[in-house]
């Protein structure tokens, strides 16, 4: 009946149905606990049904349910507007609302395109993306995504970009660096963009980078005079232990997509948030300079409503100090499976609320559909844990303030599934 995503129509799990959620846990009908370990696709950053975020929703919906945001305003889409330029230090001047990570990206995509086209720059049309990139599915978000099991079915659909390794960690990020200003010196006046996950390409396999490689991006861009577009659907709002990746490379990128965490997993909600310099582009009383995109349920006033609560979340009850607290943990914790697990697991690596490891392989090829990652999920499952591989990475991305003990649970799960694991 359901056509559940991301999933086979033949072979897969039955879906566990949940009745309840509470902090870091979920309940099935026979009441037994869960805990989610991944934060229900890295939204629940405060826990789920955090009381501080449900009373704001009520609220809001005692006043006004929805209104279209085409000519009408509310308090509440205001006040999150306000606030998302007063956390973000007047980076962005304009705050551009959707309903999820896929269709922030495609605003972004359609906003630098048209800013170029405004500005009498019409030759522009080429982005610069990554390899291992994954920024949503909707057909700009997969052209600018890199080649995978996610997009390659629909290619024929899908714009052409120029695409680099993502810049990782030590002597590869050197070398893409090179090429890529290689690449802007002959073509920058062709190109619109330069489309990046900060710090950490999520879906792509949790690859990690240097705050120094996204500060050399970032400055490649302006020296040759193209737009930087950070998707910080998966890393803004505190996880890399900063309120948003590009903080730690003390950068200000030309716009941010931004979803996930924005209303604690409540309700769905996105915002493109846009700088000033492309906001102007469009003041006009020419109306073919207008920008003709719109969702029906953009700054729904309970999205909003719930988005302003998470955020008040981060001072209330010190937020981005758990992060850093849980960073540790997780180090502690990756280290002891990497001494206990080294002919299974390998490259263990944490960044603020996000810890990660690859499953060894010996002659299967790693990637979103490799074979263990079912019987890694079944196990954790088993002994009350979600977690959710993405194929050969296993990963925890646990909400912001999950406790001790089930952190401890959680690993001796992870610890459990790799004693069935054998390399093959």
């Amino acid at each position: 009946m359901i056509w559940h995503p991301f999933t086979p129509q033949l072979g897969a799990d039955e879906p566990l149905k949940i009745f309840r959620g509470e902090k870091e846990f979920l309940y099935d009908a026979d009441g037994k606990e869960y805990v989610d370990a991944i934060a229900s696709w890295w939204t629940v950053i405060h826990g789920h049904n955090h009381p501080h975020v449900l009373s704001a929703i009520k609220s809001q919906l005692d006043a006004l349910d929805h209104v279209m945001l085409a000519g009408f305003t509310h308090d509440s889409a205001e006040q999150l507007a306000a606030q998302l330029l007063k956390i973000t230090g007047d980076v962005f001047s304009h705050v551009f609302y959707s309903d999820n990570g896929s269709t922030a990206v495609e605003v972004m995509l359609k906003l630098a395109l048209q800013y170029w086209q405004n500005s009498g720059e019409t030759e522009r049309t080429t982005f610069i993306n990554f390899d291992v990139s994954y920024h949503g599915d909707t057909v700009g978000a997969m052209s600018v995504g890199g080649d995978s099991v996610f997009n390659r079915a629909f290619s024929p659909l899908l714009f052409e970009t120029r695409t680099f390794p993502y810049p990782t960690l030590g002597s590869q990020a050197e070398v893409v660096l090179t090429e890529l200003e290689i690449y802007l010196q002959q073509h920058a006046s062709k190109t619109v963009a330069i489309v990046l996950e900060p710090l950490i390409a999520a879906a792509g396999g949790m690859v990690f980078q240097s705050p120094e490689t996204l500060a050399r991006v970032a400055r490649l861009a302006a020296e040759y005079g193209v737009l930087l577009l950070f998707d910080e659907v998966f890393t803004g709002l505190g996880r890399t232990g900063s309120m948003f990746a590009y903080d730690k490379a003390l950068v200000k990128p030309d716009m941010i997509a931004l979803a996930k965490g924005l209303t604690a997993g409540a309700l769905p909600l996105a915002v493109t948030l846009i700088a000033e310099k492309i906001h102007a582009a469009f003041v006009s009383d020419d109306p073919t300079r207008t920008f003709y995109h719109g969702h029906t349920m953009c700054g729904n006033p309970a999205g909003c409503a719930a988005a302003l609560a998470s955020l008040e979340l981060f001072g209330i009850e010190h937020r981005l100090d758990d992060v850093l607290e849980l960073e540790k943990k997780l180090q502690v914790h990756w280290q002891g499976l990497a001494y206990a697990f080294p002919q299974k697991i390998q490259n263990a690596r944490v960044c603020g609320a996000v810890g990660a490891a690859n499953l060894i392989a010996q002659n299967e090829k790693p990637g979103y559909v490799f074979s263990a990652a079912k019987k890694i999920r079944q196990v954790c499952r088993e002994e009350g844990i979600i977690v959710r591989p993405l194929g050969d990475v296993i990963y925890v991305t646990p909400p912001y303030n999950i406790s001790d003990a089930a952190l401890e649970k959680t690993f001796a799960a992870i610890g459990a599934a790799l004693k069935q694991y054998e390399p093959h």
